[in-house]
């Protein structure tokens, strides 16, 4: 695999993805929290304005009528940030949709801290941790344009509920057009012996970066795009731990409750290797989002000092 040289938001998939969903016959209804041109979603309710309502900035309401329409048989599609959903709607989620395993598709833009200007209020950073508290729910953390498009469409086709996060900021577009993501499923997106990199959302093209300038330096880094975080790949981590001996994640979340957490509880049942974490640990602040990527250590160069510190305990 290639990295394509493009840029895109994973969040100008749903729009459109939608749009080719319904018009292939598929009973799609949105829902959607006054975002909708952000999120893309109101591409949807200009070609489909009796299937789209728009609430304001009621996300409870949101996901209670989102509910409803799961029930009556839709599948229904809840949009706005990250920040609000769940933030805001935690309680209606757990009773409304994962108690009952209804058939709800949340997409929430805007996660992570790449909001940028928008300021602390603004950095979904505990999303992820709040959703893998939610039984029943589908987590998934496409890591380019190409593969969310590819993601809204088997979770329109699947039954249950789904959490997809995306970014506001545009970034390296790694996938063919032809890419086919695969629910559960981690992909390999470049091979390597001395360590493994899991990485996920705007992260792993972050990752890939990063494995070039440690292949320059004598590492062959492995690096592995953990896009679904439930159902988790166990069979995939497993193999980068006992493979490669060693194993770093790289995630745009605070790393106690995201893909840090998850991959070294499973492995330290069954295949416990030295492991370091790319993340956040702390609240961040107003400013670009590509500087916020680097003041907080979430650039290539961080991956690059993690890897080594890692392979250091390694040897």
């Amino acid at each position: 695999m290639t990295t394509v040289a493009a840029a895109a938001a994973t969040r100008e998939a749903l729009g459109p993805t939608l749009i080719k969903l319904r018009e292939q016959g598929l009973d799609i209804a949105v829902v959607d929290g006054d975002l909708g041109i952000s999120t893309t979603a109101r591409l949807f309710g200009d070609k489909f304005p009796e299937r789209f309502f728009t609430l304001g900035p009621a996300e409870q309401n949101m996901i209670g009528i989102a509910a409803g329409l799961a029930a009556a048989g839709k599948i229904a599609f809840a949009s706005t940030f990250a920040v609000f959903m769940p933030g805001r709607c935690y309680d209606q989620l757990r009773v409304s949709v994962s108690q009952p395993n209804l058939n709800v598709k949340l997409f929430a833009s805007h996660g992570g801290i790449t909001t940028g200007e928008d300021g602390i209020s603004a950095q979904a950073i505990e999303d992820l941790g709040l959703m893998c508290s939610l039984l029943n729910f589908h987590i998934v953390v496409p890591a380019d344009v190409v593969e969310a498009a590819s993601a809204i469409e088997v979770a329109a086709q699947t039954p249950g509920p789904f959490y997809i996060r995306a970014g506001r900021p545009k970034i390296p577009v790694i996938y063919e057009p032809d890419h086919e993501f695969e629910l559960g499923k981690a992909d390999l997106v470049r091979p390597g012996h001395d360590l493994t990199i899991i990485a996920t959302g705007i992260m792993v093209s972050q990752a890939l970066a990063a494995a070039e300038t440690l292949a320059a330096l004598g590492i062959d880094a492995r690096v592995l795009n953990l896009s679904t975080w439930r159902p988790l790949d166990t069979v995939a981590i497993e193999a980068a731990a006992r493979e490669t001996g060693a194993i770093v994640t790289a995630e745009e979340h605070l790393v106690h409750t995201g893909l840090g957490a998850l991959v070294a509880q499973h492995l330290a049942g069954v295949a416990p290797v030295p492991m370091g974490f790319v993340g956040m640990r702390s609240y961040a602040e107003s400013g670009k989002w590509d500087e916020l990527v680097e003041k907080y250590g979430l650039s290539p160069a961080d991956i690059v000092r993690e890897a080594q510190a890692v392979i250091a305990r390694k040897r």
